[in-house]
């Protein structure tokens, strides 16, 4: 059945003030914690500490998908003609989306989960100095699994938004503090070079890491699931919906580019690579001893966690979506809420429990696999931007409010880009 959102009845958001508009945002601030992560922390910090900011116009360009690309996918939530999810979108585009992006997102939401738990217990055990890594890893899943089994939304909005705020301070200060390089920081941006290997990972595999983690992953597809939670539907939410992404992409302009710099400008220069936790950490203690080794494992494992609980609360959502199109017997049964599928559950302690094993000793390091997952999730990017490019033209779904020239340049330029890293990457391993 159609659902005319021009027409249809709706609870318009109340018209406020400026402080009293953030108090409504929500979803784009939970998905864009999730989708940050440790996935922006260590490829910001290891492109800054390795190239300095030759790769710095790649972090502008990614950032720049983010937002068309969650932005569509929210505003498809918000006003598509046939009151479908994104997921239904993508089925109209074609069979095969929902069996891929089901796997897909069954997949990430293990991979991402791996390291986002190996780095809050990581990072918990720094910040307490009792108890291995491995230890804490376990107890955060325990408790994780008390907090997803209930209906959390709103107290894991209120704790993203304090999360957000205290990540935001804590590296704008530092950053400002390094005074960055003006000039070599515009150079990088508009400079459009790929430098030489010199790192500890390649150029073209942190390339690789940094659009995955920035630019688009799996995760991207979780905002439309938290606008629908949020229950904003219809033409007068899309102006709230539209500043409500464009607020958490803010955010995490100044995050990414505050982490990129202490990488350029404190630990390029006295010869940090990064390749654990410690070696980020080493930006605070280097100019403010101990204390600033706490500050800086205080906020990671706010981001960490946060994600952690936002993947398993998400990515649930997704599968059961993609479940109930390639199985509508399921829908009918258990109804349109996804949480009261019983195999939502299944999968939420799947992706919050099985990821455990990459917290085990001998497991590669915490970098190591948050540059090749996120790299991972960049090869998924020209098959998500390609589907969106076609369901965002279509009329009959989206009406006035399809695509614009601007964005169908976008994920245009976007699959060809990802395309030619992905590529160089491959290139790269024969090579070697």
């Amino acid at each position: 059945m159609t659902v005319n959102s021009e027409s249809q009845t709706d609870t318009a958001p109340k018209r406020r003030r400026f402080l009293g508009g953030i108090r409504e945002f929500g979803p784009g601030i939970i998905a864009v914690l999730a989708m940050m992560g440790a996935g922006d922390l260590v490829t910001a910090s290891v492109s800054g500490s390795n190239y300095g900011y030759s790769l710095m116009w790649l972090l502008v360009a990614s950032l720049l998908i983010r937002f068309v690309i969650v932005n569509i996918m929210g505003r498809y939530q918000v006003l598509n003609l046939k009151g479908q999810t994104i997921v239904e979108g993508y089925n109209d585009v074609s069979k095969f989306y929902p069996w891929a992006i089901g796997i897909a997102a069954l997949i990430s939401g293990h991979l991402l989960n791996g390291y986002m738990i190996r780095g809050a217990g990581e990072a918990v055990a720094k910040i307490v100095t009792v108890g291995d890594p491995f230890l804490w890893s376990c107890i955060l899943v325990l408790a994780s699994v008390f907090v997803i089994g209930r209906n959390v939304y709103n107290t894991i909005e209120k704790g993203m938004k304090v999360l957000l705020a205290m990540m935001t301070v804590v590296f704008l200060g530092l950053a400002i503090y390094s005074i960055p390089d003006i000039g070599g920081l515009i150079q990088g941006t508009i400079g459009f070079g790929i430098p030489d290997n010199t790192g500890a990972f390649g150029v073209f595999a942190v390339a690789l890491s940094l659009i995955g983690a920035v630019a688009g992953s799996m995760a991207n597809f979780l905002y439309p699931y938290y606008v629908r939670d949020k229950g904003w539907r219809g033409i007068s939410y899309k102006k709230l919906q539209r500043n409500d992404i464009l607020f958490g992409i803010s955010a995490a302009i100044v995050i990414s580019l505050s982490i990129w710099v202490v990488g350029a400008e404190i630990l390029r220069p006295n010869g940090i690579q990064v390749s654990n936790l410690d070696d980020i950490s080493q930006a605070l203690t280097i100019h403010l001893g101990s204390v600033g080794g706490v500050i800086f494992y205080l906020g990671a494992f706010g981001i960490l966690y946060s994600s952690v609980v936002g993947f398993a609360n998400g990515f649930p959502k997704v599968i059961i979506d993609c479940l109930h199109i390639v199985r509508p017997a399921r829908r009918q049964q258990y109804g349109s809420k996804f949480e009261d599928d019983p195999l939502f559950k299944w999968f939420s302690l799947f992706i919050l429990i099985s990821p455990i094993l990459w917290s085990v000793p001998g497991m590669p390091g915490f970098v190591t696999m948050a540059v090749f997952v996120t790299g991972l999730q960049a090869i998924i990017v020209p098959l998500v931007a390609i589907g969106l490019l076609i369901l965002a033209n279509k009329k009959s779904h989206f009406g006035k409010h399809k695509a614009n020239l601007f964005e169908n340049i976008i994920l245009v330029a976007t699959t060809l880009l990802t395309i030619w890293v992905t590529i160089q990457v491959f290139i790269g391993w024969f090579a070697s």
